[in-house]
């Protein structure tokens, strides 16, 4: 990142979250394995398991359909009820995008840029990983990103994933994109307001803050979690967030008829891996993704994009 940028990001989020933030994605850049304390394998990079898929599709006579699948993007619509919802949001609607991956392959950013403008909703939200590695170059990632961003017709924010470098950063806010890294952002309507906050990711990196992200939340406002993962639903939930909106999961990706997946790569019960839940009083809801990782390929689970509509209930 430039000096400036660097400097900028300091002074917002604190001298120990950049040091540690850059310096995990040096080491992300040099391990296969993961480090101690959090997942131990990466399959995202371990090069050998993608062929291994790949081959296994292709032997089957599945991989020309699974790839195509992963350009076919439903449209999910999710009625959010949430008590003491201010009167002026009632019918608010957020777009939510999750997991693009754009450099994966770009028939899919294609797919996903020709749906979006037909879309109604008031406010987009991403929750992370915009790239298919884990670290290296991202310039395709920025030049497919601002064809999205000139996709949309409303204000974005952002949350980082685990694939994602801080750096994406100050490229995405020049996109019009703002970027929440443990902070958060009210949003207004004829004089009444609700609250999101986002944490930086808490699957690899851990350098998420709950604490600092709702600490400018007032204690009876409305108030929306962006997190890349749904790993920290507990602790979203006793923190007293209405509603959690996070991804990660791909809802397995490759699945069983009938949506069963295999994996879902979190610290979290499989009833979180995709679509709407609840913790408590809070409500969640999981993106299956718009994008694929590890091998462009999807079965039994369709990318999606998510439209939620916010109501009194």
């Amino acid at each position: 990142m430039h000096p400036d940028d660097i400097a900028t990001l300091t002074a917002r989020i604190g001298r120990t979250h950049l040091r540690q933030r850059l310096g995990l994605e040096t080491d992300h850049e040099v391990f296969v394995l993961n480090r101690p304390g959090a997942h131990f394998f990466y399959p995202e990079n371990w090069y050998s398991v993608h062929g291994f898929i790949r081959h296994a599709l292709r032997l089957s006579g599945l991989l020309a359909r699974a790839q195509h699948n992963a350009t076919l993007l439903q449209v999910r619509h999710n009625r959010v009820a949430l008590p003491g919802l201010p009167a002026a949001f009632e019918g608010f609607r957020i777009l939510h995008l999750s997991d693009l991956h754009l450099d994966m392959e770009p028939r899919n950013v294609a797919a996903l840029c020709a749906r979006l403008p037909a879309l109604d909703y008031d406010l987009c939200v991403f929750t992370g990983d915009y790239r298919a590695k884990t670290f290296g170059p991202y310039d395709r990632v920025l030049n497919a990103m601002s064809k999205v961003r000139q996709s949309l017709k409303a204000p974005a924010l952002a949350v980082l994933g685990n694939h994602d470098t801080l750096a994406f950063v100050p490229a995405f806010e020049s996109m019009g994109i703002r970027c929440l890294l443990n902070e958060s952002e009210s949003i207004e309507r004829q004089g009444e307001r609700i609250y999101l906050a986002g944490v930086d990711d808490a699957h690899y990196y851990q350098v998420h803050n709950l604490d600092k992200a709702a600490a400018e939340i007032p204690e009876a406002a409305v108030a929306i979690l962006l997190s890349h993962t749904p790993e920290i639903y507990r602790h979203a939930a006793h923190c007293g967030f209405d509603l959690m909106l996070c991804g990660h999961t791909h809802g397995g990706q490759i699945c069983l008829p009938g949506g069963f997946p295999l994996t879902w790569d979190a610290h979290c019960p499989r009833r979180l891996a995709a679509g709407a839940w609840r913790h408590g009083a809070m409500l969640g809801y999981t993106s299956v993704g718009a994008g694929t990782s590890v091998v462009n390929a999807r079965l039994n689970c369709p990318p999606e994009i998510t439209v939620h509509t916010l109501t009194a209930g």
